[in-house]
């Protein structure tokens, strides 16, 4: 079940936030344990080399290098490095995100367009380089994040006008993606995660939303979920990995949500 043996899985955003395990990181340690070959970019090479040090600690192969995915010589040169090194890609996987609080009113223009640029040029420009060797090999599979930011006005209170943009944006460049290449035996489907207890909690969210008070913020957030606490990487990781293999054969244009039952029970 779920096996990637023999295939190829390129990971944008492997690294971690601190430590601890962000959704690319588990990510691509899963994949790997699955059985595929990773090739793993991040913005901070310290932490992209963590999860290639995690990955080969377990006897398995994971090549990593430093890109900034918002560039799109740095993604076309990580994408032809992957090729030369592994000869093909079958999974992509865009992970790279993050959000900055703000609306149409108290948002800058410069923030506004580093968000777009962060959140939804990266998955497109993952796309753009990726897709053409897909086609070359006959098929692969592309899972995009999202984030339920793009389902609600307003996450922990706060707004974050340009980040669920963005994120919305993923869902509809997933189902236009997801179409274009579908007979050229390419899927793409999105996951969209809830409230996560990830490294960015501590490292930035508490700073941002719980004036430094880490574990106040943990205990609210984990309160805000029907099942009573959040999810965590491995929880996103899962489903990625369901979306990516060959079980999930006939799942394209669509999105999956994990979120412990957030939005389904937030009013609308």
């Amino acid at each position: 079940m779920l096996d990637l043996t023999g295939k190829v899985a390129f990971i944008a955003g492997a690294g971690s936030v601190g430590e601890g395990w962000g959704n690319g990181k588990a990510t691509a340690v899963l994949m790997a344990r699955q059985g595929a070959r990773i090739y793993g970019t991040d913005i901070n090479p310290d932490a992209v080399e963590e999860t290639r040090r995690l990955i080969a600690a377990e006897g398995r192969e994971c090549a990593v290098r430093r890109a900034d995915m918002t560039v799109a010589a740095e993604v076309e040169a990580a994408v032809a490095d992957c090729l030369a090194r592994f000869g093909r890609i079958d999974i992509l996987v865009n992970n790279v995100g993050g959000s900055a609080p703000g609306d149409a009113v108290t948002m800058s223009e410069a923030v506004w367009d580093a968000q777009m640029d962060h959140n939804l040029k990266t998955a497109f420009l993952g796309c753009k380089y990726v897709i053409p060797a897909m086609r070359r090999q006959g098929g692969g599979a592309i899972v995009n994040l999202s984030s339920v930011a793009c389902l609600s006005h307003q996450v922990e209170g706060r707004t974050n006008v340009a980040y669920a943009a963005a994120k919305a944006g993923i869902l509809a460049f997933t189902r236009s993606t997801a179409i274009a290449f579908v007979k050229q035996g390419i899927r793409c489907n999105a996951v969209i995660p809830g409230t996560m207890h990830t490294p960015l909690v501590e490292h930035r969210l508490a700073r941002q939303l719980g004036a430094n008070d880490a574990a106040a913020l943990v205990a609210r957030r984990h309160a805000s979920v029907p099942m009573g606490r959040m999810g965590d990487a491995w929880d996103v990781a899962h489903a990625v990995l369901f979306l990516a293999s060959d079980e999930a054969r006939y799942i394209t244009a669509t999105h999956l949500i994990v979120d412990g039952g957030l939005t389904a029970a937030r009013p609308g």
